[in-house]
């Protein structure tokens, strides 16, 4: 009986996460695209170091919610593809930046060894699929300006 309060600030952060990451999911794939909208990225800009080797073993969350795409299925070379996969990466990127903010709330309820522990967990689930957001846009729009020019 003693074991149950203290499994509380556990039980409550992964029910925490659960949620959070259904609502932020679900919300994001019923975006328009008009709000995905983005400039274009720099081309320079630090490569993240070994992202080919590490890549393959980020899961692909898309088709998870109703309304998701899977981002390999939009790998092609005619412009509606990559527009679509740009919004793709795009979408994604925002969705790890929401979910990473998403430690802030344990403020609320959590000791400060819970709130770092979320903190901790935020990053290490997050950082790399922005990375790898980040790196995916930024090759998509290399391809598009690329086929642009012909």
């Amino acid at each position: 009986m003693t074991a149950a309060p203290a499994l509380m600030p556990l039980l409550s952060s992964v029910g925490y996460w659960l949620l959070l990451s259904l609502l932020v999911g679900g919300v994001a794939n019923r975006l328009p695209p008009a709000w995905l909208a983005c400039p274009p990225l720099r081309r320079a800009g630090p490569a993240v170091p070994g992202i080919r080797r590490w890549k393959r073993w980020i899961p692909d969350a898309g088709p998870a919610l109703p309304g998701g795409v899977r981002k390999a299925s939009l790998v092609q070379r005619d412009p509606q593809a990559l527009e679509r996969l740009a919004l793709e990466c795009r979408r994604a990127e925002w969705v790890h930046w929401l979910l990473w903010a998403g430690w802030i709330p344990t403020l609320f309820w959590l000791p400060l060894a819970g709130v770092v522990v979320n903190l901790l967990f935020a990053t290490a689930a997050n950082l790399p699929c922005l990375l790898l957001q980040r790196h995916s846009r930024r090759r998509v729009q290399a391809t598009r300006e690329r086929l642009s020019r012909g």
